[in-house]
């Protein structure tokens, strides 16, 4: 039998301590999360790899297309255009949009099935160019996609954002800008570039540290479609405990004071 209010509150103590959640409940929000020992995959510094300073077209990429002749002082329709057409046909409309399939091919006028994956901006049109400069004189290509974007998760919970990407070789840094910066909880020194690869089962996953000047060349990785750039939050397990025992707490306080009434009568 509990004979003070000291031995009741001693006991009240005890049963908050036994419902208090582990370190583990009380983080289970974030996301992502990598042991220590954790592969990730290694920074190069070769052009073709992460490394790489212009942006390299990928399966599902939706380009804007136009096609200019006789260094230009022509356009060509080419959505209205045949193998048949004549090379100096007018323009009706100024752009088209043509979708990489999951193999980074896509069928364009005239050329039919072309192959574009791995690609450049300007390696692209050049090489269509090339494949057009059977049909017409002097051709020269404007490609653009239309339907880039990055997921940012600044370390904040709540703030994720999907960015749509306009500038063809943006940074690390400007996506993380277009999202608000790196939130007052995220580590700066454990950002993860989570990049697809064709194997979907298989992304690339990168360990960036952006706390130091000597990094700042990680800043400048150009950043492709679909690439996930996730900030780790600060386990904050101190606030968090507290808001998950505050109730508990209060519960206590309450029963302890009606027994301490009780004991009173």
């Amino acid at each position: 039998m509990i004979r003070s209010p000291f031995s009741f509150l001693a006991l009240l103590c005890l049963a908050a301590l036994a419902f208090l959640p582990s370190c583990r409940t009380i983080n289970s929000s974030i996301m992502l999360a990598a042991d220590k020992d954790f592969p990730f995959d290694t920074l190069s510094t070769d052009s073709a790899s992460t490394y790489t300073r212009e942006y390299r077209l990928t399966a599902n990429d939706i380009i804007d297309f136009r096609l200019f002749a006789n260094d230009g002082f022509k356009l060509i329709d080419i959505g209205s255009l045949s193998s048949t057409s004549p090379a100096g046909a007018n323009l009706v409309r100024q752009g088209f949009e043509y979708q990489l399939d999951y193999e980074g091919v896509t069928r364009l006028p005239i050329i039919g099935a072309v192959s574009l994956k791995g690609m450049t901006i300007r390696e692209a049109e050049v090489h269509l160019e090339q494949r057009y400069s059977e049909y017409y004189v002097k051709p020269f290509a404007i490609i653009r996609v239309v339907n880039r974007r990055v997921i940012v998760f600044p370390g904040e919970p709540g703030a994720a954002r999907v960015i749509t990407i306009t500038n063809n070789n943006t940074t690390l840094v400007e996506a993380l800008a277009q999202a608000g910066g790196i939130s007052d909880n995220g580590k700066a020194h454990k950002i993860r570039l989570i990049r697809q690869t064709a194997d979907p089962g298989k992304p690339k996953i990168y360990k960036i540290d952006l706390s130091n000047m000597r990094n700042i060349a990680q800043a400048n990785i150009v950043v492709q479609s679909n690439d996930i750039i996730y900030v780790e939050p600060r386990r904050q397990i101190a606030n968090r405990a507290l808001r998950e025992v505050t109730p508990i707490i209060s519960l206590a306080s309450s029963l302890f004071t009606l027994y301490v009434i009780i004991a009173r009568l």
